[in-house]
C-alpha cells in the first residue's frame, strides 16, 4: 500500500513553514525567559516543616521589601526561590525572613551565578549547538559520499542539519510561549534537552535517508520519487514505534517527576514528537523536491 507521503509533500512543507515562522515570531516578540544559569542571580531551595503556599509566601515577602523574588513550590514542603545575585550577608538575611514567613525550614541548596558567567554560559551553549550541527552535517555528507546520483552527498548532510534546526527552533518557540504565559525558564537543562533532541532527530533522519541510499544502490524502484517513498514506508513503523515508547517514558517523567524535571521532560516530548514528524514527512520529501526543482 502506497502512503503518498512524498506526493503530498507540499502539505508537510506548509505545516513546517507555519510552525517555524510562528516559533521565530514568538521568540522575537515574546523573548525567552532565561534562568539564572544564563542571566546571573541566586537560587535558593528550602524545605519547610509545615505545608506552605508559594503565592502566600511571595505576598508576605513582598511586604518585607522583597519585590524581585520568584518563588515556586516543589511539593508541599519545599520552595525554590530565585533572585538577583546575593552576597552571603543578603543570603542569610533572606533565610531569616523566609523562616519568619514560612516557619521552621532547612536550606537544601544555594547557587549564585554572576552575570558575566551567565553570559559566558549562554555564548558557549549557542556555539556548542552550532558546532554540533556542523560536525554532524559534515559526517553525514561523508557517510553518503558513494551516493552521487541523482542527489549529491552533501545535500543529505545539509537536509539533516535543516531538519534538526527545524525541530529545535519549534521547541524553543514553544518555550517562548510557556515562558511568557507560565514563567517557565530556559537554563542549562534546556540546553541538554536541545542537544538530546538534535541527536534523536538526526539519528531518525539518517535511518530514513540511509534506507534511501541502500535502495538507490539496489535500484529498488523505477524513479527517484518512488525510491524515496519506498524507503519511508520501510522505516515508518520502526521510527514511529521507537518514538512512541520514548514519549511514554517521558510522559511518565513529566507527570510524576518533580518541578525541576518537568521542563526538561516537556522539551524532550516536544522535540522528539516534532523530530519524528520531520524525519518521515519533511527530510525525504525535501530531497525529492530538491531534485525536481533542479530539473
Amino acid at each position: 500500500m502506497k502512503m503518498h507521503i512524498v506526493e503530498k509533500r507540499k502539505n508537510w512543507f506548509t505545516l513546517s513553514g507555519v510552525l517555524v515562522i510562528g516559533s521565530i515570531l514568538a521568540i522575537a516578540i515574546l523573548g525567552l525567559n532565561f534562568g539564572i544559569d544564563f542571566t546571573g542571580g541566586s537560587l535558593l531551595e528550602v524545605e519547610t516543616v509545615e505545608v506552605v503556599d508559594a503565592e502566600q509566601v511571595r505576598s508576605q515577602m513582598e511586604g518585607l521589601g522583597y519585590t524581585g523574588l520568584s518563588i515556586q513550590s516543589s511539593g508541599d514542603h519545599a520552595l525554590i526561590i530565585r533572585s538577583k545575585d546575593l552576597t552571603e550577608e543578603e543570603h542569610q538575611e533572606l533565610l531569616g525572613n523566609l523562616a519568619t514567613v514560612a516557619g521552621e525550614l532547612e536550606e537544601m541548596r544555594f547557587d549564585s551565578i554572576g552575570p558575566v558567567i551567565g553570559n559566558e554560559l549562554r555564548r558557549t551553549a549557542s556555539i556548542g549547538v552550532l558546532v554540533t550541527l556542523l560536525l554532524i552535517g559534515l559526517y553525514v555528507a561523508w557517510a553518503f559520499r558513494k551516493v552521487s546520483e541523482p542527489v549529491a552527498s552533501w545535500k543529505y548532510g545539509l537536509l539533516t542539519i535543516l531538519t534538526a534546526f527545524h525541530d529545535v527552533i519549534i521547541t524553543v518557540g514553544a518555550f517562548a510561549l510557556l515562558g511568557h504565559f507560565y514563567g517557565w525558564e530556559i537554563g542549562t537543562a534546556f540546553v541538554a534537552a536541545a542537544l538530546t533532541i538534535l541527536g534523536y532527530s538526526i539519528n531518525d533522519t539518517v535511518v530514513v535517508l540511509d534506507r534511501t541510499r541502500e535502495n538507490l544502490m539496489r535500484r529498488a524502484a523505477d524513479t527517484f520519487e518512488d525510491t524515496v517513498e519506498l524507503s519511508i514506508k520501510q522505516t515508518f513503523m520502526r521510527s514511529l514505534n521507537t518514538s512512541v515508547t520514548t514519549l511514554l517514558a517521558l510522559a511518565a517523567i513529566f507527570l510524576l517527576g518533580g518541578d525541576s524535571t518537568r521542563p526538561f521532560a516537556l522539551a524532550l516530548i516536544i522535540g522528539i514528537a516534532v523530530g519524528t514528524y520531520s524525519s518521515l514527512f519533511l527530510a525525504s520529501p525535501a530531497l525529492v523536491q530538491w531534485e525536481l526543482s533542479k530539473k
